[in-house]
């Protein structure tokens, strides 16, 4: 273990029940973190971008698994196309829980900053050796935007863009006091001195939806992290969108989790 984790700290992190089924072994000092729960062809469609525009030459390629059931997800199939590790959160919870687990086993393994991209393949990971550039140049918290200039936002749902211009990022940027454009994306690197700050605390069991992507975004500025947002494209299908926030409640559960963060309510 690094020695930027303390043993005591270590022993209070609060990591959901997992297994890893494939672990290669670390080659590059960052690292690619796909969480996924059942994404069928869009997780094999994103690692075959991923394998064509030869990520792993850069970064370790790592799935947390929420517990896939169909079948998407075969070893085999992993290391052909290039993936390192495997990561199954047998715990509960949803996202968040599943990056505690990869949070955990990667800061574990020893890597200098993740990069995380959703694995419904709505992101261009064309964008992943840019992140990891930012994170060599020392910063710690690197957004994906679809709104910078040079990026794109293409079918995107009229709801949501109106949700996350006018009033996810507008509050979060109030309330860190960093002008985010784009909040509520997966697509985003975290630095190891972040995740590791005694300050954030980011393994702790109340995160278990997708609080700690908000936390993150609110409380990273405010502790003066170095944050920087770069253009990405995200596309979103024709027809049905893949997403797992589909009810009028999961969206009021995320506007409630937005009013936590933004008052700090998930501060330690």
């Amino acid at each position: 273990m690094k020695k930027d984790i303390y043993t005591e700290d270590r022993a209070k992190w609060q990591v959901p029940a997992m297994e890893t089924p494939l672990w290669l072994g670390k080659q590059h000092p960052f690292c690619v973190v796909i969480p996924v729960i059942n994404e069928g062809d869009r997780i094999r469609n994103l690692l075959k971008r991923m394998q064509a525009q030869q990520i792993a030459s850069i970064a370790d390629i790592i799935i947390v698994d929420g517990g896939s059931t169909d079948g998407s997800l075969e070893i085999g199939e992993l290391k052909h196309v290039g993936v390192r590790g495997l990561v199954v959160k047998k715990g509960p919870g949803k996202l968040s829980a599943q990056l505690r687990c990869a949070y955990a086993f990667v800061l574990d393994q020893g890597f200098e900053g993740i990069v995380t991209i959703d694995g419904n393949d709505k992101d261009d990971p064309g964008a992943i050796p840019r992140f990891i550039e930012a994170l060599k140049s020392g910063v710690d918290f690197v957004q994906g935007s679809r709104f910078l200039p040079g990026g794109r936002a293409v079918n995107t749902p009229k709801l949501r863009d109106f949700a996350i211009r006018y009033i996810h990022a507008p509050c979060l940027s109030i309330a860190s006091g960093f002008k985010w454009s784009d909040t509520t994306q997966g697509f985003r690197a975290y630095s190891r001195r972040l995740l590791v700050d005694r300050r954030i605390q980011v393994f702790r069991s109340i995160f278990l939806e997708y609080e700690l992507l908000a936390y993150l975004t609110y409380i990273s500025p405010r502790l003066g992290f170095n944050c920087l947002e770069l253009p990405s494209k995200r596309e979103y299908p024709l027809g049905l969108v893949p997403t797992k926030i589909t009810s009028i409640t999961g969206n009021l559960l995320l506007i409630r989790t937005l009013l936590y963060a933004c008052l700090g309510k998930y501060n330690p």
